[in-house]
């Protein structure tokens, strides 16, 4: 039984579009798609003898300096309005319901900890996680369930979905936003986090989760 799977090192029987051709390609399957959309789905839509990352490569430094950017989400690739050009789409928008401190300090958790259980999220917190934080985060869609734990019981553990990444920009969990980007976004107001004030007003302890190392 042959694998039907593409081989990039394999000999096509036909000649592959010219690269030109196939950054056309790929252009318009990004811009026709309202998710990302990883290399291996390009790959599969294109002709054979197609190569996506050779397209991407140079479609990514076409874009350069323009209004929008390719940017790699995760294992995707998206276009993205330019970052200093953000402040044009205010007023398009949607104002997404601010999280609650507890959402706040669980997605933190299971950002900086993934794959994590519950149980390892309330020992992190010191307190019990309602399934209502639970809930609402999953029906955001920043956090999916991951792989059971071989442990006793089989837990389930949490991690975060490349929604989450997409919303702030990142290309990977490495990169964890701040907490001034979680405030200008709107999911946090100014009062204080559970902990203690430094002399500029920003939180220590559970804030310090969102803070770049």
């Amino acid at each position: 039984m042959s694998d039907s799977r593409y081989d990039p090192n394999e000999k096509s029987l036909f000649e592959a579009p010219p690269l030109a051709e196939q950054e056309r390609m790929v252009e318009a399957i990004l811009f026709a798609s309202p998710e990302p959309v990883s290399v291996r789905e390009m790959q599969d839509r294109m002709p054979h003898g197609s190569d996506a990352t050779e397209a991407l490569a140079y479609l990514q430094r076409r874009y350069e300096g323009r209004g929008v950017h390719l940017v790699k989400v995760g294992n995707a690739w998206a276009f993205r309005t330019a970052p200093d050009l953000g402040f044009l789409m205010q007023k398009e928008t949607v104002e997404l319901r601010k999280l609650s401190r507890a959402a706040i300090e669980t997605l933190a958790i299971i950002a900086y900890h993934q794959p994590v259980t519950r149980a390892e999220i309330e020992e992190i917190r010191g307190v019990a996680v309602s399934r209502g934080t639970i809930d609402q985060l999953l029906e955001m869609e920043w956090i999916r369930l991951g792989r059971r734990r071989m442990t006793p019981g089989r837990p389930v553990t949490f991690i975060v979905t490349e929604g989450f990444l997409d919303h702030f920009g990142l290309e990977s969990a490495r990169d964890l936003p701040g907490i001034k980007e979680l405030r200008s976004a709107g999911l946090l107001d100014n009062r204080p986090m559970p902990g203690a004030e430094d002399d500029e007003g920003d939180m220590i302890g559970q804030s310090e989760l969102f803070e770049e190392e």
